[in-house]
Parts: C-alpha cells; sequence; structure tokens
C-alpha cells in the first residue's frame, strides 16, 4: 500500500511538472504567428550604414484597423531585433531561416526590448560587432512567459524590400594599413640589402 501511494505521488508530481514546462517549451512556429505590428525604420532601400558609427529610428504600432478587440491583452513585451536578408544567408548555414523560432537564425541581433505599449520608437545606435550584410528589422511580441507571440517586420514577406546594408569593423584602420605598408617595404629593403651584402662576399 505504501508503495501505490508513493507511485501515486510520483505520477501527480510528473503531471505538475509537465503541465508547468509544457506551455514554456511547446514550439513556436513562425509561420503560425499572426502579424499584428507595423514596423517602420528611417532606413532607406540599399542604404549603406557603418557599424559604431550610423544610427537609425525603428518605430513599431498596433495594427488596430485590421485587429479584433482583444488581441494585445496577452502582450508584454516588445523585442526589435536586426535580421539577415536573404542575400546575406545564402550558403550560410549558420544565419539560416527556420519555422521553428527556436532553430530560427534569421535575427540575431537584438536592438531594444521593453514594455509593450501600443506604439513606441527607438533610436538605434549600430554597434561596431555587427558583421557586414545586408538587413531588415524584425519586433517580436512576447506574452507573461516570454512566448513569441506576434511580429511585426520592416520588409515584405519574401523579405525582398527595404533590405539596408551595414559595413562592419574590419579591424583594420588607416593607421594599422599604413604600419603594414611601411614595414612591408622596409622588409624587402633589407632583403635587397643583405642579398647584396652575400653578393659582395661571395665576390671577394
Amino acid at each position: 500500500m505504501v508503495g501505490m501511494g508513493s507511485s501515486k505521488t510520483t505520477i501527480a508530481l510528473l503531471f505538475l511538472i509537465v503541465c508547468y514546462v509544457g506551455p514554456s517549451a511547446a514550439t513556436v512556429l513562425f509561420s503560425q504567428l499572426p502579424k499584428t505590428l507595423t514596423v517602420t525604420a528611417s532606413t532607406k532601400e540599399g542604404e549603406v550604414l557603418h557599424a559604431s558609427k550610423d544610427k537609425f529610428t525603428v518605430t513599431w504600432a498596433l495594427n488596430n484597423e485590421s485587429l479584433p478587440a482583444g488581441t494585445a491583452d496577452s502582450y508584454k513585451t516588445v523585442k526589435v531585433q536586426l535580421c539577415y536578408a536573404p542575400i546575406s544567408q545564402k550558403d550560410r548555414g549558420w544565419r539560416k531561416t527556420q519555422d521553428d523560432l527556436k532553430k530560427d537564425k534569421t535575427c540575431q541581433f537584438d536592438v531594444v526590448e521593453l514594455p509593450y505599449t501600443s506604439s513606441g520608437t527607438h533610436e538605434y545606435t549600430i554597434e561596431e560587432d555587427i558583421p557586414s550584410a545586408y538587413y531588415f528589422v524584425r519586433a517580436y511580441v512576447l506574452d507573461a512567459s516570454e512566448k513569441k507571440v506576434a511580429y511585426g517586420q520592416t520588409t515584405n514577406k519574401e523579405k525582398s524590400t527595404d533590405i539596408f546594408q551595414v559595413v562592419g569593423i574590419t579591424g583594420r584602420t588607416m593607421g594599422i594599413i599604413i604600419s603594414a605598408g611601411v614595414f612591408s617595404a622596409f622588409s624587402v629593403a633589407a632583403l635587397i640589402y643583405l642579398f647584396l651584402v652575400e653578393t659582395r662576399k661571395k665576390n671577394n
């Protein structure tokens, strides 16, 4: 009887754990997210921006005109991200788009995360670790459990419009380039000098 009671307790605990973990661990598919936000950015089609120097403003708002009442009742957070455009994902598995948002690598750089309001705006300076690529901006809406429940983005469904370019920092400043050139020239001169010295020694 004691063993049976223990088994029932274990089963009950497992059931509670599954009920608690289940919702947060559920798969979220991008294809099933409603597009409830209108998102715009001050960037222009084809514009070239530079990491650590340039900035842009992103604005988002709930699309009230086409949504039923109460749609935003569960919205708690807005998370805006910088996302790779298809042209910069080609042959790069580490940037690959996946429908399962836990596996998706499209949006890897956070712009801002704020408590949800029906509209908002944020000025973002492109961080120095952003790599050279083509991008667009996407905003996700999260509920109280931090589950993504809706989105909006600056581009179309095919991610082919309103794409801009970021030029990342290569780590080679003008000073480094000049120094490298001077050292290279010095190395060549030193080799020529040593060659001439050795030639004279052989001739003598």
